[in-house]
């Protein structure tokens, strides 16, 4: 039975460097063909024993086996060109280059699915995937075909919808949808981004989540996150969307952000991932820095809706400062458990 504030990891950790270089987004791999494929898998191991070690409750594959987390999915559907390169903004921020869409979008095979297996082969404990969200995936092409971001966003629900039910075979607990693009086109998201993300999540037996930050800590998004003055109140645009919405778990960016947490108030009934840890500063958090994030989210969140997180992935940082943040998670997550529960964690 999983124990009350069950922790988790948004995203990405730091992959080993015989596999990838350290500390870098999109970073190549070292390895090739079958060694590769090994390669991941036995990272995938890694990660998994280090985010028990550590005390997380709810682990992921901690992105091992993939480059990064929109293009590595986009990468195996048919329909789009990585040859054919368009310079693009990405969330109206910074200039990237990115593959085309060249024609209709569609899914040959499972993606994701046997490194899904192989993760649910590693533990008995509850385990989580991250998928794009449909919105996040049409910010990182170049839309050559469909000359409609919603027409396009529909079919990658579609196909997505299609992923999440073979990770749930896998025996994916929780299923993620990755939508940074929530915190930034808020008149698309209304008229059919949560829309195109219920229909991602259409059918599933297993929980579904939704996490919107403000993105890894480069400088293009802490440059971003400096502009945006002494409240960030972006997520007052899509909360109360996603209150009422079919999602089981939204999760968001908290601790040394800008966030009004009385914001969390506006997803009263749903499950709340709250980021507890910050992925823009490699200065570790204190026990107590986390239990005190933790209690002021607790005047907005029923208990037993809570599930201490990180505020985004955390693939940028070295593996030491990643590691040393989830142990103060969940040393954090034990002195609020203490305190509810009046037992020791």
């Amino acid at each position: 039975m999983n124990p009350i504030l069950p922790t988790s990891t948004v995203g990405s950790l730091p992959k080993p460097s015989w596999l990838a270089q350290p500390e870098t987004l999109w970073a190549p791999w070292k390895l090739q063909g079958d060694e590769l494929i090994e390669g991941k898998q036995d990272a995938l191991r890694i990660a998994t024993k280090e985010q028990r070690d550590r005390g997380i409750d709810i682990v992921s594959d901690g992105e091992q086996t993939r480059q990064h987390f929109v293009t590595t999915f986009i990468e195996h559907l048919d329909g789009v060109d990585f040859s054919r390169r368009e310079t693009v903004r990405i969330r109206n921020r910074y200039d990237a280059s990115v593959p085309t869409v060249v024609g209709p979008v569609s899914r040959s095979k499972p993606v994701f699915a046997e490194d899904a297996a192989c993760l649910r082969q590693q533990t008995d404990q509850p385990i989580k995937w991250a998928l794009p969200g449909p919105m996040t995936m049409i910010d990182t092409l170049y839309d050559g075909h469909y000359k409609s971001r919603e027409k396009l966003a529909w079919e990658f629900a579609t196909i997505l919808n299609q992923e999440a039910r073979d990770l749930q075979a896998a025996g994916i607990d929780i299923i993620q949808f990755d939508e940074p693009a929530f915190n930034v086109y808020f008149d698309e998201m209304r008229d059919w981004g949560v829309a195109t993300l219920e229909r991602a999540a259409e059918g599933l037996r297993a929980e579904t989540a939704v996490h919107i930050c403000y993105g890894y800590g480069i400088k293009a998004n802490t440059d971003w996150k400096a502009s945006l003055g002494s409240e960030w109140r972006q997520y007052e645009e899509s909360f109360p969307l996603l209150q009422q919405s079919t999602i089981d778990i939204v999760s968001l960016e908290s601790h040394n952000s800008n966030v009004p947490t009385d914001l969390i108030e506006l997803l009263r009934g749903k499950k709340v991932m709250l980021g507890a840890i910050d992925v823009a500063n490699q200065t570790i958090e204190t026990p107590d820095e986390v239990a005190d994030t933790l209690r002021n989210a607790l005047r907005f969140v029923d208990a037993d809706k809570l599930l201490p997180s990180t505020n985004c992935g955390m693939a940028p940082f070295p593996r030491e400062v990643a590691l040393a943040k989830l142990s103060a998670l969940s040393a954090g997550t034990g002195i609020v458990r203490e305190e509810l529960s009046g037992t020791p964690s």
